[in-house]
């Protein structure tokens, strides 16, 4: 039990007194740099999924 109670005190000083959390407007960039970039690879997947889509109509198309 000692063991696990060490473990848990442990985690929390290193949380409290060794990690460095970012500021609030270095989360709000970071924040902004993820949707963009989640934007824009949705945007890429869906141009994608787009041009196959109507490529296989042509080609089935042509097979009728």
């Amino acid at each position: 039990m000692n063991k696990v109670s060490a473990y848990f005190r442990d985690s929390y000083h290193e949380l409290v007194e060794k990690v460095t959390w970012p500021t609030w407007l270095q989360l709000q960039q970071s924040t902004l740099i993820v949707l963009a970039g989640t934007v824009l690879i949705t945007a890429m997947v869906g141009i994608m999924d787009f041009s196959s889509n109507q490529l296989l109509k042509l080609i089935y198309s042509l097979f009728k």
